[in-house]
Parts: structure tokens; C-alpha cells; sequence
């Protein structure tokens, strides 16, 4: 009787702990996609900037129109796109296609003392910030979760849950695979 007892308490145990362990899971899940939003809110932010930027420079930069346009196609393919590893290039490329209008700019004393360029310039370090910022908390959560599927006896729990490792989204666009890939919807 005292063996039954015993066992049974240790099923429950093991359940209870199961338990557990899948709402750990549901909530790290959760917590990237939370932080994947709050990224994407910003990075949409950015998409809405572009345009402004590109017609200030435009009416100031005349002989640009091939630097503008590239910022254009680049603004374009990131916002089409939802996959972590190719959106983390576009992004890449639209960082560099901005970074590039704004240092051409320099080239253009007029364009620098327009007050509607240096609110846009502004504007766009603010949003560069706080997607920065996004990009930490992000990658912390993928992190947690990416350990949580890595170590014993978690591993076996996020398995069965069917869970993959997410990616990291680094600095400059660059995706670090946990071992996986995340499908970011927007």
C-alpha cells in the first residue's frame, strides 16, 4: 500500500512538474513574439519616415535620384518580407541605405539647415534607439527560451511541445540561428 502511494504521488509530481514546464514554454514563446512586435512596431515607424526623407532630399539633392531610389527598393523589400533570416537582410540593407542618404546629406549645406530634414534626422536616431533597444530585450527572451530547449530536462518537454529554437536578430540585421529559425509574423 505504502509502494502504491509512493508512486502515485511521484506521477503526480512528474505531472505537476510537466505542467509547469509547458507554461514556462507558452510564456518564454509568448515573450519573443511580445518582443518581436514591439521591434516591428518601430521598424514600421522607420518605413513611414522614409518617405519623408526621401522627398526632403529630394527637393534639396536633385542629382540623388539613384541613391533615393535604392533607400525606395530597399524600404520596400523590408516591408514585404516576414521571415527572420531574409528580413534581418533587408533590414541590414535599408540601415545602409539610410545611413547612406543621411551622410550624403552632409554634402548639402541647405538640406542641412532645413528644419523638416533635421526633425526626420532626429526622428530617425530616436526610432534607430528604440529598436535597438527592442533588439536586446528580444534577443534575452530568445536566449531564455533557446536554454530552456537546450538543457535537461526541458529539452524533452519542449520537444514533445514541438518547439524550435528561435533567432536571434543582431545588430546590423544579422541572424544568429538558436539552432532554428523563427517565422515572425507581422
Amino acid at each position: 500500500m505504502g509502494g502504491a502511494i509512493f508512486l502515485c504521488s511521484m506521477v503526480l509530481l512528474i505531472g505537476a512538474w510537466a505542467v509547469v514546464k509547458h507554461n514556462n514554454f507558452v510564456n518564454l514563446r509568448n515573450l519573443v513574439a511580445e518582443s518581436w512586435r514591439q521591434i516591428d512596431v518601430e521598424l514600421r515607424r522607420r518605413y513611414d519616415l522614409i518617405p519623408n526623407l526621401v522627398r526632403v532630399v529630394e527637393a534639396y539633392a536633385q542629382h540623388e535620384r539613384n541613391m533615393l531610389l535604392l533607400l525606395t527598393q530597399a524600404r520596400a523589400a523590408a516591408m514585404e518580407l516576414q521571415a527572420l533570416p531574409e528580413r534581418a537582410t533587408a533590414e541590414s540593407n535599408l540601415d545602409q541605405a539610410v545611413n547612406t542618404v543621411l551622410s550624403r546629406a552632409e554634402f548639402y549645406p541647405t538640406l542641412q539647415a532645413s528644419r523638416q530634414f533635421m526633425d526626420l534626422q532626429r526622428e530617425l536616431a530616436e526610432t534607430e534607439n528604440r529598436i535597438a533597444a527592442g533588439r536586446r530585450i528580444y534577443n534575452g527572451n530568445v536566449r531564455s527560451l533557446n536554454t530552456s530547449l537546450k538543457t535537461f530536462p526541458g529539452s524533452i518537454i519542449g520537444s514533445m511541445m514541438g518547439i524550435e529554437p528561435a533567432a536571434y536578430f543582431g545588430t546590423h540585421g544579422e541572424v544568429s540561428p538558436g539552432n532554428g529559425t523563427a517565422e515572425l509574423k507581422r
